[in-house]
């Protein structure tokens, strides 16, 4: 061989390794939570699914799928548990109400022998009363994963599924449904039932309804799972119209809180072999994302169920761990968005 020809072979040796490096990048030692960026502090040591109160001065989480809920003060740093003084099999997630109320979806009942149908199938909706003194009450449906509320008004949005009900729904049936949260002599029951959208006639194998955007709430953004990769999707709630908001077909993605400008969303999202980090996604139908964590660069890792607060200027989120179950968390946190302006977090 000559020397022109070894001088070729090192080049492409050179820009293969090079290629492999840049696809398969070299992970970092520990995890994120250690090495947080100016932005980005830490709230809780423990806990998952976090929601903001409507003054932005508390929030909500869960210690763990099926645990107690909690409060923490943001100023204080003080946490209080609000689901102590009453027994329950499980509650999984939690989200203020407009009325200063709060809204339980999960469980009286617990089957630790099969304690996921108590999350998918057998998961109902409740309001606990705001002074947290009193049993939550049903308000009469069963919930199928995630609910919506207006933070607004008392509306809420929530998606069944054929498993919840055997005898009235077709198999693989899903459907979106809308009510309003009313009191009657001090007692919460739905009012004003609307069916929006079924999945039956549609490419959609599996929806889950996630939130109204701002500010007139006449859309709502729903994951569709298994279609394509995963895609976050735009329902028009007036005339019926879907937009595929991600169109990235070889992606995980799953919307998550709408900026308050009805602007943007987060998204959970992931390409493998990466596992979910958290971006911004913009709802102009041109799947523009911006990527806002990076924990998924310390192996095993991963962050998740982002939310923001109602001024828009902070997001409150949890860590993760790549190989549990989706919403499973190890700490809420909370990222100031003037801060993470144009920087890279590593």
């Amino acid at each position: 061989m000559n020397k022109y020809a070894l001088i070729l072979s090192f080049i492409l040796i050179l820009s293969l390794s090079s290629a492999q490096f840049i696809i398969k990048p070299q992970l970092n030692v520990g995890n994120q939570a250690e090495n947080l960026p100016p932005c980005i502090k830490r709230v809780t040591q423990f806990g998952e699914r976090p929601d903001w109160s409507f003054n932005g001065k508390k929030l909500l989480f869960v210690e763990k799928t099926y645990g107690d809920f909690y409060e923490v003060e943001l100023a204080t740093g003080k946490i209080f548990l609000i689901t102590g003084h009453f027994y329950y099999g499980g509650f999984i997630r939690t989200l203020y109400l407009a009325s200063g109320d709060v809204l339980l979806s999960g469980n009286i009942r617990y089957d630790d022998a099969n304690p996921y149908i108590h999350r998918t199938i057998k998961a109902e909706l409740w309001i606990l009363d705001k002074s947290y003194t009193k049993p939550p009450l049903r308000i009469g449906t069963k919930c199928y994963k995630c609910e919506a509320i207006s933070r607004k008004n008392m509306k809420t949005a929530w998606t069944s599924r054929d498993r919840q009900y055997h005898d009235s729904f077709k198999p693989r049936k899903y459907l979106f449904n809308i009510e309003d949260i009313v009191y009657e002599n001090g007692i919460p029951k739905l009012a004003n039932k609307k069916i929006i959208v079924s999945n039956l006639g549609t490419p959609y194998k599996d929806i889950e309804v996630q939130n109204f955007v701002p500010s007139d709430e006449k859309t709502l953004t729903f994951s569709a799972y298994r279609f394509l990769a995963s895609e976050g999707m735009l329902l028009n709630l007036e005339n019926g119209t879907v937009i595929n908001m991600s169109n990235a077909p070889d992606q995980y993605e799953e919307p998550e809180r709408v900026f308050p400008d009805g602007k943007s969303c987060y998204v959970g999202s992931a390409k493998k072999p990466v596992t979910i980090n958290i971006y911004k996604l913009r709802l102009d139908g041109k799947s523009t994302l911006d990527r806002m964590t990076y924990f998924s660069d310390y192996k095993g890792y991963k962050s998740l169920n982002p939310v923001i607060s109602n001024d828009g200027k902070f997001m409150a989120f949890q860590i993760g761990k790549y190989k549990d179950l989706a919403g499973v968390g190890y700490g809420i946190f909370i990222m100031d968005l003037a801060k993470a302006k144009n920087r890279i977090l590593n």
